[in-house]
């Protein structure tokens, strides 16, 4: 299906024109359609499917179509971080481009000159709001917003939101919110809390789920089991052997993020950090350093798992086991986007092989184990803990030094042999994912040539649009 096919206002469809995008994202193609509805809803999709988009069109088209107080704030966005704030007011600006639409972004970490950017906005009455609730709050203990006539109040990566403490902050809001108003919650994964909040806030929602998707098959995936001592001894090794080149490194603390960057500072390395305790200007001043490529190497906390709109990654480097499968998929999916390819690399230490089994039992593969650099001596053994893989691949560990593998211990209890380790087996391809960013649809964005200029070229796109519903849809696409 193709934004065509949609009941968008024309002024939004003529956004998208000019961005050249034209064919819909399975979440953006179940999700536009029940929020010009009107109805509550539940999406959940991970990162990188175009849910951005999936609420900001139809938001954007009701808006444009009118009869909304033109004096109030009447949508409310909610952004777990900084980054991903930043990120969706990019793509409101792109969306909004012929809709007379006004948006401000509110988030933390800023001098005072933005404070009074933002009071100003808010005070006004910008239609559209995206904002960290942290910040937001702050807002209206000072008075400095009115949201009593919200219409619609969407939560964005509301599972992530809940993981970082702002349950009650997230209450805290809906307080001052009508009750009449239209809410929207997107979530890359559905635990119990995340269910229980939307029976809290949403009434009779329609839900729209997309499975968890594997990594994209281009991202050459393999692991190094190690000691933690042996960790940032590898990532030099590891950089001797091919120059560091837009790299992310994830650690799992802020502390250890500083340590990593500081480390490698001292080793030559052309590295910078990205963690909660910078402020907003040193965030900002960081990621562009990154994306103009003044950085080599950023070593990141999971905050820019979900926060980061570069398509030429070619390295991740986990240097902790992410948490759950889930986070491991966001993580590597920063590499491999927009039809580049890439690389995603993890070091498993000793208490993290049982998490490590678990992520390859969601992939439904063997992900391979390459041995250590015969310098970093002996690693330990790699337990395949409890798993099975669907696959039918039989990956071996290789550990130590000449790819010998350390002594383990049987199931009962006795000590096996140690024997030369086999070549590990060729990972077997896991599907597809859609890898666009989710600052845009994540479409198949053909060109159909250039963006039409002028009034008359742009009354004829929209005869052109119509007459495609009058005998010609579905296959036959303008830019096909």
């Amino acid at each position: 299906m193709d934004f065509y096919d949609l009941d968008l206002n024309d002024s939004v469809l003529d956004a998208l024109d000019d961005m050249n995008f034209t064919e819909c994202t399975p979440i953006q193609e179940h999700a536009i359609p029940v929020i010009l509805e009107g109805c509550d809803l539940v999406g959940v999709a991970q990162t990188g499917t175009g849910k951005t988009a999936a609420y900001l069109l139809p938001i954007l088209s009701k808006l444009s179509d009118g009869g909304y107080p033109s004096n109030a704030i009447n949508c409310v966005i909610m952004s777990p971080t900084r980054e991903l704030a930043q990120q969706i007011d990019q793509a409101m600006e792109g969306f909004s481009y012929h809709v007379p639409v006004s948006s401000v972004a509110v988030y933390g970490g800023n001098d005072g000159i933005r404070y009074e950017q933002e009071k100003r906005g808010l005070t006004m009455g910008a239609d559209v709001i995206i904002a960290t609730p942290g910040r937001l709050i702050s807002h209206l203990s000072l008075g400095n917003v009115d949201l009593s006539r919200v219409s619609f109040f969407i939560l964005d990566e509301a599972d992530r939101m809940l993981d970082m403490g702002f349950s009650d902050d997230i209450m805290q809001i809906v307080k001052h919110l009508p009750e009449n108003r239209q809410t929207i919650m997107f979530s890359a994964t559905m635990p119990d809390k995340i269910q229980e909040l939307a029976k809290t806030i949403l009434k009779n929602p329609a839900e729209v789920k997309l499975a968890v998707s594997k990594p994209a098959d281009k991202i050459v995936q393999s692991a190094y089991v190690c000691y933690e001592a042996q960790k940032l001894r590898l990532v030099k090794e590891l950089f001797k052997e091919r120059k560091p080149e837009r790299v992310i490194i994830f650690a799992s603390s802020k502390l250890k993020v500083k340590d990593i960057n500081i480390a490698l500072q001292r080793a030559g390395f052309n590295t910078g950090a990205m963690h909660s305790d910078l402020e907003q200007s040193e965030r900002d001043e960081v990621m562009y350093k990154f994306k103009t490529q003044q950085i080599d190497i950023l070593v990141a906390t999971d905050i820019v798992a979900r926060g980061i709109d570069i398509d030429d990654i070619q390295l991740v480097l986990n240097f902790d086991v992410p948490h759950d499968a889930e986070d491991y998929v966001h993580r590597i999916g920063r590499t491999a986007r927009a039809n580049h390819d890439g690389e995603a690399i993890t070091f498993v230490g000793e208490k993290d092989q049982a998490r490590f089994a678990t992520i390859e039992r969601f992939l439904e593969k063997d992900i391979e184990k390459r041995p250590l650099p015969e310098d970093l001596g002996e690693a330990p053994a790699y337990r395949k803990i409890g798993r099975a893989s669907s696959s039918g691949s039989k990956g071996k560990s290789s550990s130590g030094r000449n790819g010998r593998k350390r002594n383990e211990r049987s199931s009962g209890g006795r000590r096996r042999d140690r024997r030369k380790n086999k070549p590990a087996v060729a990972d077997p391809q896991a599907p597809a994912v859609p890898s666009s960013p989710e600052s845009a649809p994540a479409v198949d964005a053909k060109s159909s040539g250039q963006p039409a200029d002028g009034d008359a070229k742009k009354r004829s796109r929209h005869r052109h649009r119509r007459r495609r519903h009058s005998g010609k849809k579905g296959d036959e696409s303008a830019s096909e």
